[in-house]
């Protein structure tokens, strides 16, 4: 059982977290503020609704009004519309089903059994989404509640029209928010992070950060670098919804940056496994020592090649479309050195075989790394 100070320090926690997400939500646009905001925005929708359906309809159902407006206000307009329209077709499946049961064999035990088979049955139907539990809800109210009363059917669909208006007007009045800028940020920041990296793995080439602790926590980073990709991929594939269905269309340029910066994110988590191929090679050579074997000359071409390569990444990764000619002359330039380094290290026969071993690992890295930044580079260049 937790001690009181172990209670009150988890208390302090949450609510320091509660308190920083209030003021990032203050300070500007982004994702606490949309939250705050169609929280806002279900708490009017299903407040009016519910006071709608209280005044027109029998208090039986009026509480469906509510819930729908609460199913049609979703993160993005297309969402909501979906949402709404698989609901309202989940809703008409299950009266429909309770009305012809109870007409066709009344209301007994095991006619609910057969209403719940028979409900679950057409929930899983992929057309009703994720709103197929409601096929047997609505058809229990309507033949529990309602006794399969074309009447009581009728009210019920009534209260969810009700509830479906409420919440879609929330979102004609107030449209989700925009955040193409953000999007494209995002992967920015991504690869400046990846950039980075590669930049500390040239140090250590160059003998200037030998630290084999900081390397293995760079190899276990990676993992969370992984995982930032997923959430900003789902986050532009949100932000591609967005665009569908608004009741303001914009005029910006989101019809291509999107695309591009969800494209960009592919070539980063593609790129992503050369990286760490390089970096779990290069943390062995400096937990063995081979890393000291490895000739002068090598150390520094390969050093630069990741300078050269981490320079494109952070150029690939830019906002704004990269210029083509620059990024192709320095990939190229890369490549040409790669090749020079390459044909060096098969010329030297001095070199002991567990050194010729590690060199040829590393080049090999370093090789399927640029041609990585090369394609990924094509992929995002747009066609003329």
């Amino acid at each position: 059982m937790p001690r009181p100070g172990e209670v009150a320090g988890r208390i302090r926690a949450a609510a320091t977290g509660r308190i920083e997400y209030l003021r990032h939500a203050a300070r500007g646009p982004g994702s606490e503020r949309d939250e705050l905001t169609l929280g806002a925005k279900s708490v009017v929708a299903a407040m009016a609704a519910w006071v709608i359906a209280r005044y027109l309809l029998p208090p039986t159902v009026s509480t469906f009004a509510p819930f729908t407006a609460l199913v049609a206000l979703q993160a993005t307009v297309y969402r909501s519309v979906r949402d709404c329209v698989q609901y309202l077709a989940a809703m008409a499946a299950g009266a429909a089903l309770a009305a012809a049961l109870a007409a066709v064999a009344g209301i007994h035990g095991w006619t609910f059994g057969i209403l719940t088979l028979a409900a679950l049955g057409l929930g899983r139907i992929e057309r009703f989404g994720r709103q197929g539990t409601q096929v047997a809800i609505v058809g229990f109210f309507a033949f529990s509640s309602g006794q399969g009363r074309i009447d009581y059917i009728g009210y019920l669909a009534a209260s969810v029209a009700v509830g479906a208006l409420c919440g879609l007007s929330a979102h004609l009045v107030l449209a989700p928010a925009r955040h193409v800028h953000h999007r494209q940020q995002a992967v920015a920041d991504l690869y400046t992070a990846m950039s980075r990296r590669l930049e500390g793995l040239a140090e250590i080439f160059a003998g200037n950060d030998p630290d084999t602790q900081r390397l293995g926590h760079w190899h276990r980073d990676w993992r969370k670098l992984a995982a930032e990709c997923e959430r900003i991929q789902h986050a532009i594939d949100t932000e591609i919804e967005n665009t569908r269905l608004r009741p303001r269309q914009p005029a910006d340029r989101a019809a291509t940056a999107l695309p591009r910066a969800r494209d960009a994110v592919t070539v980063a988590e593609r790129t992503m496994d050369h990286l760490r191929s390089l970096t779990r090679t290069l943390h062995y050579a400096l937990d063995s020592g081979e890393i000291q074997n490895l000739p002068a000359s090598f150390r520094t071409a390969s050093s630069s090649l990741l300078r050269r390569a981490a320079t494109a990444m952070q150029e690939i990764g830019q906002t704004s479309l990269t210029d083509t000619g620059h990024l192709d002359g320095l990939i190229d330039d890369a490549a040409a050195e790669l090749n020079r380094v390459e044909q060096h290290e098969r010329a030297a026969s001095e070199a002991a075989p567990a050194v010729h071993t590690l060199q040829g690992t590393l080049l090999t890295d370093i090789s399927r790394l640029l041609t990585e930044l090369r394609s990924g580079h094509k992929a995002l260049t747009p066609k003329p």
